[in-house]
């Protein structure tokens, strides 16, 4: 018997509908080592936004190349993580369990907000809702993280960022629609304005 012959049916049908999810081209999204302890089958995603560097002037030919390389600036990275496991569990209330994580540093006047955790949760919703991705037992957690510098990086400026983890279960193995919801929220945290439906996004031009 081969290693496919092994794998539940509803479990290939969740990866290709992974493999058919249509994310939005300024996402970076590659398969990365999924955990192997928290469910039977499992398969991660990683995901990061990279915006252009503001500070590079538009330049061309010999000089293009005389220009000192800028690192590209990261706007967000997360972590779509899907389990299965074929004999259910309780508390997922289902054989299925999606566990995501997002990262994004803030301008500092929207990190002071008060209100910065449940508009996070809110953009979860809304993705969800939009992409018509159904699902049940959600939950998650919202954190504001400052980072200060001293000493010898005193110099560097002052931070935050907000990280979101979340998990809630899909009503199918079809979860393609919650893979492109996801997709749109990691946008949403990198600060992206939202398409319309049926745009796609150009991508950001790379030095």
């Amino acid at each position: 018997m081969t290693a496919l012959a092994q794998v539940p049916s509803d479990f290939l049908v969740a990866l290709g509908a992974l493999r058919r999810a249509r994310c939005r081209s300024e996402l970076r999204l590659e398969e990365i080592p999924a955990p192997s302890r928290l469910a039977p089958f499992a398969v991660a995603l990683g995901a990061e936004v990279i915006g252009p560097d503001p500070a590079r002037r538009a330049v061309h030919g010999p000089a293009m190349l005389a220009a000192p390389q800028a690192d590209p600036q990261e706007l967000a990275t997360g972590r779509f993580i899907l389990l299965h496991d074929p004999e259910g569990s309780d508390v997922w209330e289902g054989t299925f369990r999606i566990v995501t994580y997002i990262r994004a540093q803030l301008e500092p006047d929207m990190g002071n907000d008060a209100m910065l955790g449940s508009v996070a949760w809110t953009w979860l919703v809304e993705a969800l809702d939009s992409h018509r991705a159904a699902y049940r037992s959600a939950g998650g957690t919202a954190t504001r993280i400052l980072s200060e510098s001293y000493g010898t990086l005193s110099e560097r400026q002052d931070s935050i960022d907000i990280e979101l983890r979340a998990s809630w279960t899909p009503a199918e193995a079809d979860v393609q629609a919650h893979l492109e919801a996801w997709s749109d929220m990691v946008c949403t945290f990198a600060g992206l304005p939202p398409l319309p439906e049926g745009v796609r996004a150009l991508p950001h031009r790379r030095s």
